[in-house]
């Protein structure tokens, strides 16, 4: 099978990837806490494991998968430890140097694949950004959005993934089962707090969504084989955003001198 996997490749053979017009996956993710009973790398891992099988999907494309950007915007889950994060400006400027040396590199599609909920506003925004400097498609999506039917037939808890819930359990319970602390799954459960506001936005710490656990949702219910079909979805919906031809043409360059005159 061809490797996908940026780091296991050569210079030349990523050379010869770009020529071919390679679609980039970046795995963004996080450094966070997951309750008692999940590493603080569960973010990384899934989202990177996500994007390289939807790479192995789309091989004919084809795509690649850069290692996982494995800080991001994870303030909120301070209270409960074990978590590194950036601020917005260096985020976004993290982001615009993986893409700066992309293009340097000579690739001109790039998907940042997000896998972790406290980065979805900012990458709308630097996504939308980087697409004005560069002048190229820079898509972002999440990936609880490529596989919404797949993660709910699966759940039985919970009514989406959450938060070390059953969603992200059974996901490491199909990929590595022996990284969940099985033991501590009876002291997962939060007490009940506010789910927010659904009009206005504001800053919640984890200490106020998901008091005493730092878990939203219940583990308690989670298999292997939801695991698998949850996995296998996500996958799946990645691909099909990857060969979405839509996807990838080149953004209007609205900023242009002159751009208001008339049709580009």
């Amino acid at each position: 099978m061809a490797e996908h996997r940026w780091e296991r490749l050569t210079a030349p053979e990523l050379r010869a990837l770009a020529a071919r017009d390679a679609v980039v996956i970046v795995p963004v993710a996080a450094l966070e806490q997951h309750g008692p009973h999940l590493p603080v790398w569960t973010d990384s891992f899934i989202g990177h494991a996500v994007s390289v099988r939807a790479a192995e999907l789309c091989a004919d494309l084809p795509a690649v998968v850069l290692p996982p950007m494995w800080l991001g915007m994870s303030e909120h889950h301070f209270p409960f430890g074990g978590t590194i994060s950036l601020d917005y400006a260096t985020f976004a400027a993290v982001l615009r140097g993986i893409v700066k040396s992309l293009l340097a590199d000579g690739f001109s599609r790039v998907m940042l694949f997000n896998s972790h909920g406290g980065n979805i506003d900012a990458l709308a925004v630097s996504a939308r950004e980087l697409a004005h400097e560069f002048g190229i498609p820079v898509l972002t999506t999440t990936i609880t959005k490529v596989a919404p039917g797949e993660i709910t037939a699966a759940l039985t808890a919970q009514t989406g993934i959450q938060h070390a819930c059953e969603g992200e359990t059974s996901l490491w319970l199909h990929l590595d089962p022996a990284q969940v602390r099985m033991e501590e799954i009876a002291n997962t459960v939060s007490s009940d707090a506010p789910a927010g506001n659904p009009v206005s936005s504001r800053f919640w710490s984890f200490s106020e969504r998901a008091p005493v656990t730092g878990v939203r949702g219940d583990p308690r219910a989670a298999t292997a084989e939801k695991g698998k079909a949850i996995f296998e979805g996500m996958a799946a919906g990645l691909a099909k955003e990857l060969r979405n031809a839509a996807n990838w043409t080149v953004p209007d360059d609205v900023w242009r001198r002159g751009r208001a005159q008339g049709p580009r």
